[in-house]
């Protein structure tokens, strides 16, 4: 669709979500600085020793028959005090039936994409700031196609104790391929995120709220579905102001009890409501609902997220301590 970023680039995975937490809170969160080590896939800036020995392992059931999954692992050594990440992500776009210009069958065939990180993080200084990246190995096989690429993400936060605040902001995938599908070179889904985040002093709640793809301006463009057309047949194309503009940019996300064994995580993404909302029906898109439960060394995940009113998606995820 001409209002979304899809398309332009190629190895379009990496920007999905990396676990359930992440997509009850709206889809991209950045400042989470705790025992989630699948947290580190998406910021590498929030890499800490909480997160040694924690294995991590998330699958969902996406739109169309896709299925995609990561896994996360840390460890912490040097008298805990330096910590690395490794992770996976993969997808699977299904089975397809294949066919030449005829007609004829020529059998059915998959796509599958697949990326391998190693992250690390460190303190700079003595100040509150922390700074991380990500290398990683990108393979993907669309048919008899298959590429090979390189990127790193790098990421920037601001740790304040005594506020319970953090701020962070990530720069993902920059990179290129190293062999493309059919010689021609195209770019990978490079973004710019900006995140902040807090506990209520009083309250069991951390907010978040994400600035998503702000090296992009604007995201939205009129949708030529919505064309509206009066009694006379003269047609009006859908008109997009400043603030429709800047709220395709918002993420909001609440997570209640943060720091107890059972966790309940909200979430409203203003692009997905937009870019998929049905004209004069309630469909809820956008809006994404999710729960943690602690049971000794696990941590169960599960959210539910509303993309249109034909097709949602659910997310399962599954963190074990190995200590």
């Amino acid at each position: 669709m001409l209002s979304q970023v899809g398309g332009e680039a190629t190895y379009q995975f990496l920007n999905l979500v990396s676990s359930p937490r992440q997509a009850a809170l709206g889809g991209k969160v950045l400042t989470n600085v705790d025992y989630d080590v699948t947290q580190g896939l998406y910021n590498p800036a929030t890499i800490n020793v909480e997160m040694d020995n924690q294995l991590s392992l998330n699958y969902s059931n996406y739109l169309g028959g896709i299925s995609y999954g990561t896994a996360a692992y840390a460890y912490t050594w040097d008298r805990r005090t330096q910590t690395l990440h490794a992770g996976i992500t993969y997808i699977n776009y299904g089975d397809f039936d294949g066919y030449d210009e005829n007609g004829v069958s020529t059998g059915s065939f998959t796509g599958t994409e697949a990326a391998l990180s190693v992250g690390y993080a460190l303190q700079i200084g003595y100040t509150d700031f922390y700074f991380g990246a990500n290398l990683k190995i990108i393979t993907s096989k669309l048919e008899q196609y298959t590429s090979l690429g390189a990127a790193a993400d790098f990421g920037l936060i601001y740790i304040n104790e005594d506020m319970d605040l953090n701020a962070a902001i990530v720069v993902r995938n920059l990179g290129s391929q190293i062999t493309t599908y059919a010689g021609l070179n195209e770019p990978l889904p490079f973004e710019v995120d900006f995140g902040i985040s807090q506990t209520l002093e009083n309250v069991p709640i951390r907010w978040h709220v994400t600035l998503e793809n702000l090296q992009k301006w604007p995201l939205g463009r009129a949708n030529p579905a919505r064309i509206t057309s009066d009694l006379d047949g003269n047609l009006t194309e859908e008109k997009l102001g400043f603030l429709n503009k800047t709220l395709r940019h918002l993420i909001l996300g609440a997570e209640l009890f943060p720091d107890k064994g059972f966790n309940v995580r909200l979430g409203y993404n203003f692009r997905r409501a937009e870019e998929l909302r049905i004209l004069d029906q309630r469909d809820f898109s956008g809006l994404s609902i999710g729960i943690g439960i602690k049971l000794n060394k696990m941590r169960f995940s599960y959210t539910h997220a509303r993309y249109t009113s034909a097709s949602n998606a659910s997310f399962f995820g599954l963190q074990i301590d190995l200590r």
